[in-house]
């Protein structure tokens, strides 16, 4: 989902910078600030996970680090 929200806002900043009426640009960007935000939730998710994955390991070595000293 995150890939086509960013290939559309590629397009989206394509379409500002070629130039279009004062309505369409309108339109344009809030359209861009809606994909942004799902694209941030999306970041913002996918880094809770990595959060996690890393506890996780960190914990994990902690315990072998553990078992080797006994």
């Amino acid at each position: 989902m995150i890939e086509k929200d960013l290939k559309r806002l590629e397009e989206i900043s394509a379409l500002l910078d070629k130039g279009v009426s004062l309505d369409e640009s309108l339109k344009l960007y809030e359209e861009g600030c809606k994909l942004a935000k799902n694209c941030i939730k999306e970041l913002e998710k996918a880094k809770g996970k990595i959060v996690m994955i890393k506890e996780k390991m960190e914990k994990s070595n902690t315990g072998d680090d553990e078992n080797e000293q006994e």
